[in-house]
């Protein structure tokens, strides 16, 4: 019996889960699910006879340690600053490990001696990161091995509201972590184009749009996302001129959040004083200039550039910003008290359904002829639980564990899926559960450098 433990049982968990029961049987496998309340990784086990739920606390280090010594594989599905702590205790007891999140510098660090320990550090397997680079990487292996010269990549990828559900203002709702949508972007962003570099600080993120279209679902925006100069070395297009990965959104939602940016009320750098007895009201009129005369609606709309009876200031409105109604947290950051706010306006309904959409957008070069290659997927959840966003993370997650345990994988080492060995299977299996990419291929005079 080969033992699973997967650490974490949050939002985009649920697939991943219920892949690995649905499984279990004819695989003889036995999956132990560990998560800080014990009550949630009840539920993702359902009672199933091969699952097993457990209260896990990753800092813990005897639990940690004897939990992953037992196991024969780990998937981390903690938050990403916690990887650290799991990725030594499987170096240390030569266990793989399998994660959605981006590989930290510190996680890095493990790469010689789990190569020379014989064990796999999966990384970036999810959705961004993680379907996007299994379904890019094809595409790359393809155009090279026809001879073709890479000039411009970009790859865009965004949770939203299915279209039928799509019932606020903002046109968006939570389909993952809460505290990461609030806190997107602080690290700036960085791409190049036609050679040229481009550096873009927090503050100016969300003005610097770009706009795509997907067949049958219409325009969206895109803003800069992280850094998107590292990936060219890991897909082995070191020299390429044009490259920018970006996050999407519907129009308009970049422009009424970087109000929210500009004044302040997204930082995650210091305490409010008072904030459990400050209104939603006076946590955002404390960003503001003292004036008696004039409301904070007024001040408001003149400090981030809106008309009072423009749009955007509706959408601010519908938020709660101005409302007198008590926060409730103590010792708050910023970007909790937002956070909090959000949790009320923008959860999914119980008969809502999400919405994955990505895209890459490729120049190339062949044979003295310029072609672009459109290839878009689409993926829209089965409810408010089993949302495409778990759907997307869970199931090249899951998929990777099984090949792995199968020894279908056999790599070493600190790694991302960018080997045919590795996305080649798991975007077959992907294919099976409708998970695919539209793809559209025309001759261009010149390369427009995306």
């Amino acid at each position: 019996m080969k033992k699973i433990l997967v650490l974490g049982a949050g939002l985009s968990t649920p697939t991943l889960i219920n892949y690995l029961l649905d499984h279990a049987g004819e695989k003889d496998w036995q999956v132990r699910v560990g998560d800080i309340d014990e009550n949630i990784a009840k539920q993702r086990i359902n009672g199933n006879s091969r699952g097993k739920a457990f209260k896990f606390d990753v800092f813990d280090d005897d639990q940690r340690t004897s939990e992953i010594k037992n196991a024969d594989i780990v998937i981390s599905m903690l938050p990403a600053r916690m990887h650290y702590l799991v990725a030594k205790a499987c170096v240390n007891n030569k266990k793989d490990m399998v994660t959605a999140s981006y590989v930290s510098k510190e996680v890095k660090e493990f790469h010689k001696e789990a190569k020379e320990k014989g064990i796999l550090l999966l990384n970036e397997l999810g959705l961004d990161p993680g379907v996007d680079h299994l379904s890019a990487m094809q595409i790359i292996d393809r155009i090279k091995k026809e001879g073709g010269e890479l000039i411009g990549f970009k790859s865009s990828t965004g949770g939203l509201v299915a279209p039928k559900y799509d019932n606020n203002p903002w046109n968006y709702k939570f389909t993952w972590n809460p505290r990461n949508v609030v806190l997107a972007g602080q690290g700036g962003a960085q791409f190049i184009k036609r050679g040229s570099y481009k550096y873009i600080p927090y503050h100016k993120l969300f003005l610097r749009l770009q706009t795509i279209n997907i067949e049958g679902y219409g325009e969206f925006e895109v803003y800069p996302n992280r850094d998107s100069l590292k990936y060219r070395s890991v897909y082995g297009i070191d020299d390429i001129p044009s490259m920018f990965r970006g996050t999407i959104r519907r129009p308009g939602f970049s422009k009424t959040w970087n109000a929210l940016v500009q004044l302040g009320a997204t930082d995650d750098s210091y305490i409010v004083e008072n904030s459990e007895n400050l209104t939603y009201r006076d946590f955002f009129n404390g960003f503001l200039r003292y004036d008696k005369v004039r409301t904070v609606e007024e001040k408001l709309a003149e400090y981030v550039g809106f008309a009072d009876d423009s749009f955007d200031m509706y959408k601010l409105r519908w938020l709660g910003i101005f409302e007198e109604e008590k926060i409730g947290i103590k010792n708050a950051t910023p970007a909790q008290i937002v956070q909090k706010m959000l949790d009320k306006k923008w959860q999914l309904d119980s008969d809502d359904k999400d919405m994955i959409v990505m895209q890459h957008d490729f120049e190339y070069k062949l044979k003295g002829t310029y072609y672009k290659i459109l290839s878009s997927m689409v993926v829209e959840g089965k409810d408010n639980v089993n949302t495409a966003m778990a759907i997307t993370v869970g199931l090249p997650l899951a998929i990777g564990c099984k090949l792995i345990l199968e020894r279908k994988i056999t790599s070493t080492g600190v790694l991302v899926p960018t080997l045919a060995s590795i996305y080649e299977p798991i975007l077959n299996e992907l294919a099976e559960y409708g998970i695919v990419f539209k793809e559209t291929k025309k001759e261009m005079k010149e390369p427009n450098g995306l």
